[in-house]
């Protein structure tokens, strides 16, 4: 330690002063022991307070513990000065191949390719519209259909035979997890595809094919929704039992709608550690809290393994000014040109957190490769009554 070192050295000059004359040394009155003792004390305490006193916001280097392997840190969570993360023999293992993934590059591809994977309870009421969308793009661009309900009957040709083998999904349970899972399996058997897009029965495109794929493709994060609430419906779903892999520090919450990279793709696939976590302690009912593991788990996991290759927000907008539990619902006679243009050049995203009793809204700007953009190239939620409208306003509001 800098500040100890500097003290000793202070002290060995003061013990041993360089002689004058032999007559002095001889006569020369001893320095009173109580006054080294005294000394040695009060930079002890010195040292002592400033690591122990010392801004929050700065990390300490002095060792939590002489006798703790290789050292550790303290660190400030919130009012808490906390020792720094000790990963388990489990986390090291899965922090060594998440760190194998991230540094291997994406196989060679002629052709790069969309997934584009539609969660549903059934049929598509929007493959017409969709099929407008991917009409002339048949090289850069595949589809897959989890159905948790009733087998789809198809209106267009890019949706017939795409279903994967499903399973029941229940709202709010780790189903949702698991068949969003299933999806990314599917869709990484082909080596083209290096973006994976999460999308529901009620979404529509809101830009041109072209665009999107510029969008998502020369870029190098993946969007997910990851932001801190730390009231009710945020943080307060959090439960100690996922300690210490997942702390309360590390639990986020956002949408479950992803645009999502072949690396991060491949890292959920890997990943057990924290998937088992969420599957037993975030769940609905449980110690008296509702967790909905499709708002938090990936939202915490890529947060806590790689917090600069995700965007922190999704590509999906969805309206949630209602303040309801679910978001605003768009029938027939809401859609019209300026609806739709409007949803296009939004260029920032909003998130609602639950501070307590009172719902707080805050705004961030949109960034794409470092300059700011709209946010959205999809929406939802849609009726099925609205296809005409936007089949016939689809070549207007897409215009790039």
């Amino acid at each position: 330690m800098k500040t100890s070192r500097s003290w000793w050295t202070g002290t060995r000059d003061y013990l041993i002063m360089p002689p004058a004359t032999s007559r002095q040394r001889a006569h020369g009155k001893r320095t009173p022991k109580w006054i080294l003792l005294f000394v040695s004390l009060a930079a002890v305490f010195l040292i002592s307070a400033y690591y122990l006193y010392q801004p929050r916001s700065t990390v300490s280097a002095a060792p939590c513990s002489v006798f703790a392997p290789g050292g550790c840190t303290t660190t400030y969570d919130g009012d808490r000065v906390v020792p720094a993360k000790v990963f388990t023999d489990e986390e090291t293992s899965s922090h060594v191949v998440i760190r194998e993934i991230l540094s291997t590059p994406p196989p060679l591809s002629k052709s790069p390719k969309i997934a584009f994977m539609f969660l549903t309870p059934s049929s598509l009421p929007f493959e017409m519209l969709w099929e407008r969308f991917f009409q002339g793009h048949e090289d850069k661009f595949t589809v897959y259909i989890h159905s948790s309900r009733d087998k789809p009957i198809h209106s267009s040709r890019y949706f017939v035979g795409r279903e994967i083998r499903s399973e029941k999904v229940e709202w709010g349970k780790i189903s949702m997890v698991d068949a969003e899972r299933r999806l990314l399996a599917n869709a990484l058997l082909d080596p083209d595809n290096h973006q994976f897009v999460l999308l529901s029965d009620s979404c529509v495109p809101l830009r041109t094919f072209n665009y999107v794929y510029h969008y998502l493709m020369f870029t190098n994060v993946s969007y997910i929704d990851s932001y801190v609430d730390p009231g009710p419906h945020g943080n307060g779903r959090y439960s100690d039992r996922m300690m210490p892999e997942v702390r309360y520090s590390d639990f986020r919450k956002g949408a479950q709608w992803f645009s999502m990279k072949r690396q991060h793709a491949i890292i959920v696939m890997a990943d057990s550690l924290y998937y088992r976590k969420f599957r037993l302690y975030c769940r609905p009912n449980m110690d008296g809290k509702n967790c909905y593991s499709d708002e938090h788990y990936l939202q915490t996991f890529f947060t806590m393994i790689d917090p600069d290759g995700i965007a922190k927000r999704s590509v999906t907008h969805v309206d949630w000014s209602e303040g309801k539990w679910h978001p605003r619902s768009y029938r027939a006679s809401d859609i019209t040109y300026e609806l739709l243009k409007n949803l296009t050049t939004i260029d920032e995203a909003i998130h609602v957190t639950s501070e307590g009793k009172q719902k707080v809204t805050t705004w961030r700007p949109c960034f794409w490769n470092g300059v700011k953009r709209p946010c959205y190239l999809f929406a939802r939620k849609f009726y099925p009554n609205t296809l005409d409208k936007l089949l016939y306003h689809f070549s207007n509001y897409t215009t790039n």
